[in-house]
């Protein structure tokens, strides 16, 4: 089957400057020319389906590389939520792919989740057992023993511990291999230290590339930062310079050039602190403990901007990524993450880009999605307006098309 698109203008994924006026032919669920002003006569058979999206952009589905599918992102902690049993998170994290898709995010990496939860999620999904966004998912993140998500099962130590627990996450169907290099939000870690030795983070990115895997880590310290590139990992995650309890950070220029020079995305997650802000901003009465919190996050977010810019003018490679479920988070949440990056010194094009095309690359996905190429599933979107001017935009979707099927249509 043959569909044309017409649009006011198009955002291909690659970074290329918007096509005006824009005319896009799906073929068999697969991409197939984009054209400027008009269809060439002839192009398409007789029996075309048009779909007239004048007044509309169109782009690729979003993808957001770092998410938390089993969490709902409505405040509640961690340590509340694994309380629930596996059937419960199984189907919080299908109903959680159906959202993302609904809001035109057509691809979610999970970087963390409970036992094989996100698996199965992930598998009734293609069974067909109901829509969601194209999940990628390492399993159970790999901690130390009591580290940030141990509730998640991935706890693991010394160097053929770790071996071990690789090959269990790629036995269980991991994408990708995921590692907590410095405490985190969960009680009584350490985000200010790192979490493994640089022998264990060697072995782990020897393990991982053995099995044919990419991995990835999370940093919030300086530290963990250095001793995660010297390992060679594929990712980080965040990338935070925390130096104490308090979360304060400091910033460190030659950790940041040592990503730079390494040539190491980094995931950005700003979302985190812009949706904390809202929410508690949102309470009129607060308590005390309550204005401490938004005080802390204040002051968090702020040096969270810091170190993204100058990380950013050092020539660190930022992806947009949001960590939706994780507090506030909401798994809709990637406009709120663009607009954020370009605050942070990125143009609209070069945020949507970070989310799309480069997305697709960093995840090693770029010969499937992420861009509106020639032979790539038609993971398509249309919003209203103009992205470009108002990337809030991004948030008002007309159509949800994935694999050349329509997912969601508002006319």
């Amino acid at each position: 089957m043959t569909t044309v698109i017409h649009a006011d203008r198009l955002i291909d994924g690659t970074g290329a400057a918007a096509i005006k006026d824009a005319v896009l032919v799906i073929e068999a669920g697969l991409i197939g020319d984009v054209f400027e002003g008009r269809l060439p006569e002839g192009r398409v058979p007789e029996g075309t389906e048009t779909i007239d999206l004048r007044g509309c952009t169109v782009l690729p589905g979003l993808i957001d590389t770092h998410v938390h599918l089993n969490m709902p992102g409505d405040g509640s902690m961690l340590e509340v939520v694994v309380r629930e049993t596996d059937g419960v998170l199984v189907a919080t994290s299908t109903l959680s792919a159906r959202r993302a898709l609904d809001a035109g995010i057509t691809t979610v990496r999970d970087v963390g989740g409970a036992r094989r939860t996100v698996f199965d999620a992930r598998r009734a999904l293609e069974l067909g057992h109901g829509p969601g966004a194209r999940i990628l998912a390492c399993g159970q993140p790999i901690t130390i023993t009591g580290g940030h998500t141990w509730y998640f099962g991935g706890e693991a130590d010394g160097e053929e511990g770790l071996r071990i627990k690789v090959r269990e996450m790629c036995k269980l169907g991991a994408d990708f291999i995921k590692v907590m290099a410095s405490g985190g939000g969960t009680v009584n870690t350490m985000s200010w230290l790192p979490s493994y030795s640089p022998r264990e983070l060697a072995a782990l990115v020897d393990e991982a590339h053995r099995q044919g895997r990419k991995i990835t880590a999370h940093c919030l310290c300086a530290e963990s930062t250095n001793w995660v590139v010297d390992a060679g990992f594929d990712g980080i995650e965040h990338g935070g310079f925390i130096v104490n309890k308090a979360g304060h950070q400091k910033y460190e220029p030659a950790t940041a050039d040592k990503v730079a020079r390494a040539g190491i995305p980094v995931t950005s997650t700003l979302a985190v602190g812009g949706f904390t802000l809202k929410a508690m901003r949102a309470i009129e009465h607060r308590t005390p403990a309550e204005q401490h919190v938004l005080d802390r996050w204040l002051r968090m977010s702020d040096e969270n901007f810091t170190q993204f810019r100058r990380m950013r003018e050092a020539g660190v490679t930022w992806v947009a990524g949001t960590d939706a479920g994780w507090r506030f988070t909401t798994i809709e949440g990637l406009p709120l993450e663009f607009e954020l990056m370009q605050q942070g010194g990125f143009s609209a094009l070069e945020a949507i880009t970070a989310g799309t095309g480069l997305a697709a690359r960093v995840l090693g996905i770029e010969d499937k999605v992420g861009t509106l190429k020639p032979g790539l599933a038609a993971d398509v979107i249309a919003v209203a307006g103009d992205p470009l001017d108002d990337l809030s935009r991004l948030g008002d979707i007309r159509m949800v098309m994935q694999g050349g099927h329509i997912r969601k249509r508002v006319s």
